[in-house]
This record gives C-alpha cells, structure tokens and sequence, in this order.
C-alpha cells in the first residue's frame, strides 16, 4: 500500500490478535515498529517471526502511563519521530450491572479508556513538534450500540470514540489526524478477559464459529488502509462487521 512504507509506527497492545495481525501487516508494507504489550514472551516471538522487518519491542501496561511513555520514547530515540500511534489493548469482562464487579470497572476503564488517553499524552507533543502524526484507537461496535450485559464496556468504548473525536477536532490544524477501527466480533483471545465462564464460553463460540466472526487480518487490512491514504485525508471511523452479524 502507498504511504505505509517507511512510516514509524508504535503499536500498543501488539502480542495477539488483532496488534499482533497489524504488526505483520504493515511490517510487510515496509513500516518501521515499534511494538509493545505485557507478555514479553510474546513480543519476543513475534519480532523473532519477522526477521526481514525493522521492528524493535518494549514491555509495557497501558495503564502505567509512564511505561507507555517510554515505548513512545523508544520510537523517538531510534528515529526521530513517530508518525503513527495504534492503541490497541483493550478488556472486555461482561457481565450485568446488577452483580456490581467494582474490580472489573475500574480495569475496563483503566486500560480501554485511560489507556488510550496514555498513549495520546504520550505522542502528541513528538506530533504537534512534527506537525503531523495519525493516532488510531481500537474501538468496537460497543462504541455505536449497547447491548444487555455489556453497560460498563459499551461506555468504555463510547468514550473512546468520543475522546478520539475530541482529539480530531483539536488537532486537525496541528496535521494530526485521528481513526477509530470498531470492529464486530473478532476471532482474538478478548474472551478470555471475561471473567463469567458461561459468558466467555458463549463470546469464544460465537467467535469462532465457521463462516461468522471476522478474522485479525482483517482489521488489519482496515488500519493499514486508514494509514495509507493520504495525509489530506482524515478517515475517521471504520465500522466493520462480519456479514452475518446482527448487533
């Protein structure tokens, strides 16, 4: 793809799934990575997978923010400047209101929300000096529609998509431009962050099943495509379900 090739790009939330399939991707359009999550192990695999991309890794928890900063500080030692931020980590623990999971709340928004604001405080000063940059968020279709038993993680994902336009709306003079990918149901390990059995069983099923969930490389295929067009050109949401989904 045009205008991929040669960008650096930082990348939170990259060990699996969908950060993992967007490394590969645009380390294949020539990209110069940066990449980042909790599981060094991981990290450590997929860099060791690609031996022919430029691509370096730190271990980092998004809702540290000063461990978010120094991936943010990494990218910018080894090149001078970061032109695309992707915050990717997400959690998504369902279960009712009614059964009152404090702890899961505060994690939700800890890392869905504050999380992406981290990643924002991190690279827009290095973009606003560059008077350039594009910051990509990882959104759902939780950000457009509630649905029973997800009140806490839609509203995650609404501020996300909110704060995302607010940065859209502030920066845009500054060439900074802001996209959020809300994908439907997506074949990742996102269901192992619910901590409910039946309702993890229940989200890894419908995943997964044959012909229905999307697969990672296909959001990855939307992010590469947001980074490849023109700087002129601001896309800003990418809403993408698979064909048979209802919600």
């Amino acid at each position: 793809m045009k205008n991929i090739e040669g960008k650096v790009v930082v990348i939170m939330g990259a060990s699996s799934g969908i950060g993992e399939a967007t490394t590969k991707k645009l380390s294949q359009e020539g990209a110069k990575l940066v990449i980042a999550a909790r599981r060094e192990e991981r990290l450590k695999a997929l860099v060791e997978s690609l031996p022919n991309a430029e691509i370096s890794y730190a271990v980092a928890d998004v809702s540290n923010k000063e461990e978010v900063q120094a991936v943010v500080g990494l990218a910018v030692e080894k090149y001078g400047r970061v032109d695309v931020l992707y915050n990717n980590a997400g959690v998504m623990p369902t279960a009712p209101l009614s059964e009152t999971r404090f702890d899961e709340w505060r994690q939700m928004l800890d890392i869905n929300i504050m999380g992406v604001l981290n990643g924002i405080a991190a690279v827009l000063p290095v973009m606003k000096q560059q008077q350039s940059g594009h910051i990509i968020a990882t959104d759902s279709v939780a950000g457009h529609v509630v649905y029973p038993g997800s009140a806490v993680y839609c509203g995650t994902k609404f501020a996300v998509r909110a704060i995302m336009e607010g940065l859209r709306q502030e920066e845009r003079e500054s060439n900074i431009r802001s996209t959020i990918i809300s994908p439907g149901a997506v074949d990742t390990e996102l269901y192992t962050t619910i901590n409910d059995p039946e309702n993890s069983e229940w989200v890894k099923n419908n995943q997964r099943t044959e012909g229905f969930g999307l697969k990672s490389s296909d959001i990855a295929d939307a992010v590469a495509y947001a980074i490849s067009t023109p700087d002129t050109v601001a896309v800003s949401e990418i809403l993408i379900r698979p064909t048979k989904q209802v919600v």
